[in-house]
């Protein structure tokens, strides 16, 4: 996928071919959503969503875990599915901190359920900036702690398991270069790999 130009925050944005030092016929992808799973029995039947890119609706990098729901109705008359997906969600970037979301009865004697979402922020909490994560690893660099860093058998491994889409994007062509819009929350294919299993993707707020 690469982007074609749009709107970002109310703000023309050129397409990434038309970028300074980018090449006309350019195949470089610049988003990706895929499906991943892990083959060990802790994860197993537990599906990993996937996406990044550029130029999208906002600037944002989390972690959202969405626990499976119940298969029966905890409330009468409620059915499962309308149940408030319970998610906790880990933001790292850019307003780092941690959220959680859930359903609860409201207070009374009929059965209604309300969304609940907590927050949690490093800023307001701590009353300070967090460091950006270049800040870390050049700290971490002049004190030679390495613990953030990937050792070179891991960064194999994780070109081992991306090569493979790679070689058959390059054996497709521009056959098989989708595009999207810049400004928005990435193209109607992506979606649609959320859509097959009855999910969707969270929304970029």
């Amino acid at each position: 996928m690469q982007a074609c130009g749009g709107l970002l925050r109310g703000q023309p944005v050129k397409a990434y071919r038309e970028e300074e030092g980018v090449a006309p016929d350019s195949m470089t992808d610049t988003y990706v959503a895929m499906q991943l799973a892990i083959d060990n029995w802790r994860w197993a039947d537990v599906p990993f969503y996937l996406r990044t890119g550029k130029a999208m609706t906002r600037r944002t990098t989390e972690i959202a875990i969405q626990f499976k729901r119940v298969p029966f109705a905890l409330f009468r008359d409620t059915p499962v599915e309308s149940l408030t997906p319970n998610v906790l969600a880990l933001q790292i970037q850019p307003d780092e901190g941690i959220s959680l979301q859930f359903g609860a009865k409201q207070p009374g004697p009929e059965i209604r359920l309300g969304g609940v979402r907590m927050d949690f922020k490093y800023r307001d909490y701590f009353h300070t900036e967090p460091s950006t994560g270049y800040e870390t690893l050049v700290y971490d660099c002049m004190i030679g702690d390495a613990m953030l860093f990937q050792r070179a058998d891991s960064v194999e491994a994780g070109w081992k398991a991306v090569q493979p889409f790679i070689d058959a994007w390059k054996k497709a062509g521009t056959d098989g270069l989708k595009t999207y819009k810049a400004g928005s929350e990435g193209p109607e294919e992506a979606n649609e790999l959320l859509k097959r299993d009855g999910r969707s993707w969270r929304k970029f707020g």
